[in-house]
């Protein structure tokens, strides 16, 4: 049950991906990039959280006045799978109602570099969305990058847990830096105005 449905309530942004060095350029961590994007926008750096596995940056986003936005940007530092405990841990934590909770991750079923933003639904096989609901409900924000289907007959979980290709590095920053503006936008200005900005 949320703790607060209050319109002023912070916003916890929570990028998806596994922790540690030899997973860092894969597509499965562009959730960890467009966090750490964000981190830098907000103009902090990521820290331990407490008793949460995760680490985070606290901060604000939005002009002065009524649409400036409290919000902690999070990277779960269990992994993919398990990372629900640690975002609902953060959450209540920060009495973060669930409809503030926007997660960031990676999706087969889109084309590389599109975005699609939603809120709740199923998990199409993310196990880290699986795992965040789980946790506490499907009702939370979802902003969706698309990395599109494995070639050929190559099993998913090598796609996903490959680095991208050099071709789609050429165009990775600028995705990213799209999809932080996305977040931004949907945090400031709301899903409907981010869905017709950014669901290309």
């Amino acid at each position: 049950m949320d703790v607060t449905t209050d319109a002023a309530a912070p916003w916890l942004i929570v990028g998806l991906g596994n922790p540690g060095p030899e997973y860092a350029g894969n597509r499965h961590n562009v959730g960890f990039m467009v966090a750490d994007l964000l981190a830098d926008r907000v103009g902090g750096r990521f820290k331990r959280a407490g008793r949460a596995q995760a680490q985070v940056v606290e901060g604000r986003i939005g002009p002065p006045g009524p649409l400036n936005r409290r919000v902690i940007v999070a990277k779960p530092m269990s992994y993919m799978n398990l990372s629900g405990g640690p975002v609902n841990t953060l959450r209540e934590f920060y009495k973060v109602p669930v409809a503030h909770v926007v997660a960031v991750h990676d999706e087969l079923d889109i084309d590389y570099g599109t975005l699609r933003l939603k809120l709740g639904g199923g998990d199409n096989g993310h196990n880290g969305l699986k795992s965040m609901t789980k946790a506490f409900g499907s009702e939370y924000h979802r902003v969706r990058f698309g990395i599109g289907r494995p070639p050929g007959r190559m099993p998913v979980a090598d796609f996903v847990l490959r680095d991208f290709s050099s071709v789609e590095r050429k165009e990775l920053d600028y995705f990213v830096d799209r999809a932080a503006d996305a977040v931004e936008c949907l945090v400031i200005e709301g899903l409907e105005r981010a869905q017709s900005t950014y669901n290309s």
